[in-house]
């Protein structure tokens, strides 16, 4: 059983900060303490770095089956590992969109011999999938993704009968993905008019407007408080949306959580003028003053967790007009050093982020022994050096796609090592493949 012993790390973990040592065996963290001596340990000395748990991403599109020319489970974990994220749970709006829990273990099998990350895959939401939804075993699988706005593909739900179904009957965590179509089809033919094809990409958050976000958005709470659902409301874009959640209780208790991505705390609308397409994301990225709340709604906890909704294209399909420009981009490999960045910037601490990107994901998910840095759970953790700063570049990109929208961007801070479930998946630049990540367990009944 192989031995590991990370010596001399500023160890970050509930909400402290300090010096110690972390044992792991085999796939489990065995010892934390000041100073831990073992025969027969592969030694690595972090002094000076900081040891995190490994960021667990509830929200990504790895594309496969059937996108697999945009990225698939194999090529975007691997990006995954390398930028400390070593649990990921992905969505279903692949080819066959994942309506059937025939096909959702389809993608457990080609994730049980691809994926370097830990995963976890939902089932989707149809107009008419719900019995087969009611099958879900809810220990076994994240949650249930509800796109109430079409945002790619064909999972619109739309009608209001299949909702209150889904709402009142699926017994577990529901993920959203809000924003009102009548809305933004309307609005789509006033811009169409005005513009033919050629929108002007600044456009976009006009189109996907506040107004669309926050109707779509405070239906569902509203349906989710009639109802007693367990619902988690992804990326959330805009100002006024961040006033429907609650942060006066434990995150244990609360019924609706919401999520950051990282896109929407990094952008604004101006920088549509450079990023153009690279940037086009549904929901839309807004104003200076959108950007600003939701990072103030999630320093006090009404937005509880950070994740990336990456999503790639290649550079050919964002290369284009308006509508013919997909929404999405990869962002999985860069969302913790981003994050680190605004660490830098003494806009977060890191307290904060680990919060944030781990603890809070284990906690509203209720992932078993994943999250923390604690004896007796899995030991998915990260060494970050926050100090030796590096330069996106096409040559270090390891998404498929081959495209970021932070090329060019220096970040402050590195991954050195990550682990996952104890198997040292990225050291220094290097994966190790020899090991795949496991299927994650939720604790809920």
């Amino acid at each position: 059983m192989k031995k590991f012993l990370i010596k001399n790390a500023n160890i970050v973990n509930e909400g402290k900060v300090f010096q110690g040592d972390v044992l792991i065996r085999g796939q489990f963290i065995e010892k934390i303490a000041s100073d831990i001596s073992e025969s027969n340990a592969t030694v690595i000395d972090a002094k000076g770095k900081h040891l995190l748990p490994g960021a667990i991403d509830d929200q990504v599109h790895f594309r496969e089956p059937g996108l697999t020319h945009k990225g698939n489970i194999y090529s975007e974990s691997r990006a995954a590992v390398a930028g400390g994220v070593t649990s990921f749970m992905e969505m279903p709006n692949t080819s066959p969109p994942t309506f059937t829990h025939e096909l959702l273990e389809q993608k457990y099998d080609i994730a049980s011999k691809n994926a370097l990350a830990n995963y976890s895959f939902y089932i989707g939401a149809a107009n008419d999938n719900l019995e087969e939804v009611l099958k879900t075993d809810v220990n076994n699988v994240c949650g249930l993704k509800i796109f109430m706005g079409s945002s790619t593909g064909n999972l619109l739900v739309d009608n209001e009968k299949t909702l209150e179904g889904f709402f009142s009957k699926f017994p577990s965590l529901i993920a959203t993905h809000c924003e009102h179509e009548p809305t933004i089809r309307r609005n789509t033919e006033i811009f169409k008019e005005r513009y033919g094809e050629n929108v002007p990409i600044e456009c976009h958050p006009q189109i996907r407007s506040e107004e669309g976000c926050y109707l779509s958005s405070s239906f569902a709470v509203a349906l989710a408080k009639k109802h007693g659902t367990r619902l988690h409301i992804l990326h959330i874009s805009t100002a006024k949306e961040t006033a429907l959640f609650d942060n006066s209780i434990p995150l244990e208790k609360k019924k609706i959580t919401a999520e950051a991505c990282v896109h929407h705390l990094w952008f604004n609308d101006s920088d549509y003028a450079t990023k153009g397409m690279f940037i086009k994301w549904n929901p839309a990225i807004k104003t200076k003053n959108d950007q600003a709340a939701i990072f103030q709604a999630l320093l006090d906890d009404r937005i509880d967790v950070i994740a990336t909704d990456h999503a790639p294209h290649t550079i050919e399909e964002k290369n284009n007009t308006y509508f013919k420009a997909p929404s999405g981009g990869p962002l999985v490999q860069h969302s913790l050093v981003a994050m680190l960045d605004f660490f830098h910037q003494g806009k977060i601490s890191l307290e904060r982020i680990v919060q944030k990107m781990a603890h809070n994901p284990a906690i509203l998910y209720q992932i078993s022994k994943r999250g923390f840095i604690r004896e007796g759970y899995y030991a998915d953790v990260v060494v970050v050096d926050l100090n030796r700063p590096w330069t996106v570049q096409k040559d270090n990109i390891l998404a498929k796609c081959g495209w970021s929208p932070f090329e060019g961007h220096q970040f402050r801070s590195r991954v050195a090592q990550t682990f996952v479930s104890g198997h040292l998946a990225y050291d220094n630049g290097v994966l190790d493949e020899s090991e795949k990540g496991k299927r994650l367990v939720f604790e809920r009944y």
